[in-house]
């Protein structure tokens, strides 16, 4: 069994992307949990290629830091010039004079191409012995994309860029997607006679397969199953239209794993996010970066999820979680935001109008509504009241507040960290806490309650309020 050829990846990622009228470059341009170029590497990695080769030119500097985060293994090889895409794929090879095998181009703006529609092209490339693969596509509407020609015979006999076309070639529906896979020898040698004889007087990647044919070799077509796999984008108009193509496949094969999606119009699901058999989302919500979310688990409506997991059984209503941890079977909103460091345990409860930050809750502990919970410790079965700040912040540093086990704090308190509310401790309702409540204790701060008998009449007179007072006394009962 002869070994299969040695695979490099070119990804073409050089160009500026005008028409996206973004100060950030059109392959940096975000989609679904990556950037669209990091969408292309990743199939890189899919296909197992030996070699990633990625071409940059416009904010070369800005591109190349990208790649050398996300694919680590990858060159970045700078087109100073962009004249073209043989030009490109030229670049890429005289910087690895070595290499050998076979070439796969790829291009930085076309994301939802998928590995398994790259092995195809592969394994056609390889079965044919041909010197070039094209992935075409047959499409309805083929406006300014290449054509590929065939013979009397089927057989490729060249691609025809859309500004170079007759009539009659413009009328073909198959395009050319810009995928290829090409013999690295053979393609040195085609790449060495191209010339910029044509309307754009730029070299043409395309014409390497005419050049290859008129020199005898074979050259071969494989036909991309799913024509939107081979899409690109322009403008942001285009992105958008990938957008919803990229949700609408990520939330059916969620779907078809088990993943309960109520409404998968309105539901947003990052690739990089995971979900679990019987998981449910419904409508108008985000699981976006790393989220997680286990079977059972209920999220949404109108949730937000940012790195954020939760698990078995737990419920997100009408909330925002972004790098929070929320157990089993806990509940979190309707309103809640739940900033990083956020940690639930099972069965505790953050409730309407809550947030939290660097908060950890213990079982069955709850902040049932109206709190700020920053930089705390909440034990087991401990309920913190309405209303109820921690007030963690001093305009010079944050400190943590330690509620204990089973602790009680009642409605609009105040707890001024760092302090600690010992296990089975008390909190009076309305109290400002900045010593320490022993555990078992009641904490009271507020003052005593005086009542100042006819203050409305003299402070308010003439006022409503001072009327509905006197009616009151002209009312009362007489002792007897």
């Amino acid at each position: 069994m002869s070994q299969a050829p040695s695979r490099t990846v070119v990804v073409l990622a050089a160009g500026e992307g005008k028409r996206m009228k973004s100060a950030t470059p059109k392959v940096l341009q975000p989609l679904l949990g990556r950037t669209l170029l990091g969408h292309v590497l990743h199939v890189a990695a899919e296909i197992r290629a030996d070699r990633t080769l990625v071409v940059v030119g416009h904010k070369a500097d800005q591109v190349g830091a990208f790649v050398s985060e996300v694919a680590p293994g990858a060159t970045p090889v700078l087109q100073a010039q962009q004249n073209g895409t043989g030009h490109a794929v030229r670049i890429a090879l005289d910087a690895a004079p070595e290499l050998a095998g076979t070439v796969v181009v790829l291009s930085g703006d076309v994301p939802l191409l998928r590995p398994e529609t790259v092995e195809a092209l592969l394994a056609t490339h390889e079965r044919a012995g041909a010197a070039a693969t094209v992935l075409s596509a047959e499409v309805d509407v083929p406006g300014g994309l290449g054509r590929v020609v065939r013979d009397a015979k089927g057989n490729l006999e060249r691609i025809v860029e859309a500004k170079d076309a007759s009539p009659d070639e413009l009328s073909i529906r198959e395009i050319n997607s810009g995928i290829y896979a090409f013999d690295a020898a053979l393609l040195r040698e085609a790449l060495g006679r191209l010339s910029t004889d044509n309307a754009q007087g730029e070299e043409y990647l395309t014409d390497v397969f005419g050049i290859l044919a008129g020199l005898g070799h074979p050259v071969a077509i494989e036909v991309a199953e799913f024509a939107y796999e081979t899409l690109g984008c322009n403008d942001r108009a285009e992105l958008s239209r990938l957008r919803v193509l990229m949700r609408d496949r990520v939330n059916d094969a969620w779907m078809r794993s088990g993943v309960l999606l109520l409404d998968p119009a309105t539901t947003w699901i990052d690739v990089t996010a995971t979900l679990e058999p019987d998981a449910v989302v419904d409508q108008n919500c985000q699981i976006l970066g790393t989220s997680s979310v286990a079977t059972g688990a209920v999220v949404g409506p109108d949730s937000t999820l940012v790195d954020a997991s939760v698990a078995a059984g737990a419920t997100v209503l009408r909330s925002h979680a972004v790098g929070a941890v929320i157990g089993p079977e806990a509940t979190v909103g309707p309103f809640s935001y739940l900033r990083p460091g956020t940690k639930l345990a099972r069965k505790s409860k953050v409730g309407g109008f809550v947030e939290t930050k660097n908060a950890e809750l213990g079982e069955g502990a709850k902040v049932p509504h109206l709190s700020y919970v920053g930089d705390a410790q909440i034990g087991a079965k401990a309920n913190i009241g309405a209303g109820t700040i921690f007030a963690n912040y001093d305009g010079v540093r944050k400190s943590r507040t330690v509620v204990g086990e089973a602790a009680f704090v009642g409605s609009d308190s105040v707890l001024v960290a760092p302090v600690e509310v010992g296990p089975g401790a008390y909190v009076a309702a309305g109290s400002a806490v900045v010593k320490d409540v022993p555990a078992g204790n009641l904490g009271v701060t507020r003052a005593q309650q005086r009542n100042i008998e006819g203050w409305v009449a003299m402070k308010r007179p003439g006022t409503v309020s001072a009327e509905a007072a006197e009616r009151a006394r002209d009312i009362t009962p007489e002792q007897d």
